[in-house]
């Protein structure tokens, strides 16, 4: 009895620690009430250009899955505390942004609530004008392994290559 509530009260306190993370970093995202409806466009991307004095940001979601798992997930993108767009399923967004530091997270807004992860990451970005920055939201689960969800920074090259091939993503907020 005694090694049972010893494991108890482990498991609690790995479940409150591995909140806190998820509460700071939701300060970066936007109201949790807000939801979007996402399709992805089928058309090929094309690079955007920064606006005069901004920086353009892509965040391009990758899902890899076991071959018996169903359904694209939705990823909503959060900048600074606002929510600025949406992917389903492998697609891509993009947005300008402008100079100076910011704070850029993802949040698994479909994510199935049997599923224990932490379904929110992020990053801080420092931007410079002219500039484009790629980031790769990913959740990766394989037959007989655990569902992981995370947020990469990319190089240019690897940026543009994912971008390449995934179509982009269009999102609009659900009333």
């Amino acid at each position: 009895m005694r090694s049972s509530l010893t494991l108890l009260l482990l498991f609690s306190t790995a479940l409150l620690a591995d909140d806190a993370p998820s509460s700071a970093l939701k300060t970066a995202c936007g109201p949790d009430q807000i939801k979007f409806s996402v399709k992805s466009t089928g058309q090929e991307a094309t690079d955007a250009k920064p606006e005069p004095g901004k920086a353009v940001v892509y965040v391009i979601e990758e899902f890899d899955h076991a071959p018996n798992e169903w359904g694209r997930p939705t990823v909503r993108v959060g900048l600074d505390g606002s929510w600025v767009g949406a992917n389903r399923g492998t697609s891509h967004i993009s947005f300008s942004v402008d100079p100076g530091e910011h704070h850029i997270c993802v949040d698994w807004q479909s994510r199935p609530f049997t599923i224990p992860i932490l379904s929110v990451a992020g990053s801080s970005l420092t931007v410079e004008p002219g500039n484009t920055y790629f980031f790769r939201a990913h959740i990766v689960q394989h037959e007989g392994t655990p569902w992981t969800f995370g947020l990469d920074s990319l190089n240019a090259d690897e940026g543009r290559i994912l971008v390449a091939h995934s179509p982009r993503s269009e999102f609009h907020q659900n009333k």
